[in-house]
């Protein structure tokens, strides 16, 4: 069962001529990040603002727990949701401590354990409580307001975590550290999150799963992989950079470009890794060819060589000649974010 699920989801305004959502229909797994990718306007803010019941479907429904929202209170289920937005939204009037510690409050938790729980999430997202604890939000710069408004949103340990754009407005150095702040948080954590983005390369880093919209519809979902390698129509692979080949190299695996095994005492790479890992690995080692081996039992599943993946990204660069018109569904994946392991032998 999934943690959320869609169900030919649409949502119409009033007085709108157009659907914001137009029956959008998938699920997200529990303890996975699931992110929504999409231009401006193409539903994404508005398909999560339906979860927390900040606003509600037309038509169809949204389940959690396979229970509809629309049957739950909606303060009561606000308050089991971590919600995470670009503005931040801290109290100014508040001390970091005091923001953290707000949702906590409201749910009547008070003493010794809420104040051990402040100091665990600042340490969490990397402030250190002594420093922070007493300061307001005008003392930090927007990443740290970022950072506490994540610890805010996690005070209340929530199963599922909203987030909508929280990094858009942060410099480039900023956002990446963030990044890697949430994937270590979610390594720790594995909490269920739904991101909304319209940055790719963003999409591309931290999603398990990416669903991209266009004009309120589901175009496609899927793992970042399955989105580069078998894109549904020209507006996925337009959207993800079919022909960006540093992307495809950042994420394709290298098993898209086996061959037969011509020695097997070249060096090894497992099969998590991606056609960049065994890129790199070719040039340092200097070798004619990497013998990929099976995660798991060590196995030979081939090898391959700069040339084969070569061939790969030339045939993934002219993918969109052969894409369809219609929209395509992949189905909810988990991407591997682990590099490849390389063995000298």
């Amino acid at each position: 069962m999934y943690k959320i699920e869609f169900r030919d989801v649409s949502k119409q305004y009033p007085g709108a001529v157009s659907h914001a959502v137009d029956h959008a229909s998938f699920g997200v797994g529990e303890g996975s990040i699931c992110v929504l990718l999409g231009t401006s306007g193409s539903g994404k803010t508005t398909l999560l603002r339906m979860v927390n019941r900040l606003a509600d479907p037309t038509s169809g429904e949204i389940l959690i727990d396979g229970t509809p929202t629309v049957a739950q209170d909606a303060i009561t289920l606000r308050r089991r949701i971590g919600y995470v937005i670009q503005q931040v939204g801290l109290f100014p009037h508040m001390t970091i401590e005091e923001n953290v510690r707000v949702v906590p409050s409201i749910l009547g938790h008070t003493g010794h354990d809420v104040d051990s729980r402040v100091d665990q999430l600042l340490w969490l997202v990397g402030l250190e409580p002594a420093e922070y604890r007493k300061r307001y939000p005008r003392q930090l710069s927007g990443g740290q307001q970022q950072r506490v408004g994540l610890a805010r949103a996690l005070a209340a340990e929530p199963a599922i975590l909203l987030m909508d754009e929280p990094f858009g407005a942060l410099d480039a150095i900023t956002r990446r550290r963030l990044q890697d702040e949430l994937l270590r948080i979610q390594r720790e954590m594995r909490r269920t999150i739904l991101f909304v983005t319209h940055d790719v390369d963003e999409a591309f880093k931290l999603g398990d799963q990416i669903v991209v919209m266009s004009d309120g519809s589901v175009m496609q979902q899927g793992s970042p992989v399955e989105l580069l390698a078998q894109p549904a129509n020209e507006f996925v692979s337009e959207l993800v950079g079919t022909r960006n080949i540093l992307r495809q190299f950042e994420f394709l695996p290298v098993t898209l470009a086996l061959e037969p095994v011509t020695d097997g005492r070249h060096p090894t790479i497992t099969a998590d890794a991606t056609l960049l890992n065994a890129l790199l690995e070719l040039i340092r080692s200097g070798a004619d060819a990497l013998v990929v081996t099976d995660t798991q039992s060590g196995k030979s599943q081939g090898q391959v060589t700069l040339r084969s993946i070569a061939r790969r990204v030339q045939a993934s660069s002219t993918v969109e000649s052969a894409l369809p018109e219609t929209t395509y569904d992949h189905g909810a994946a988990a991407s591997s974010r682990t590099e490849g392991k390389v063995t000298a032998t």
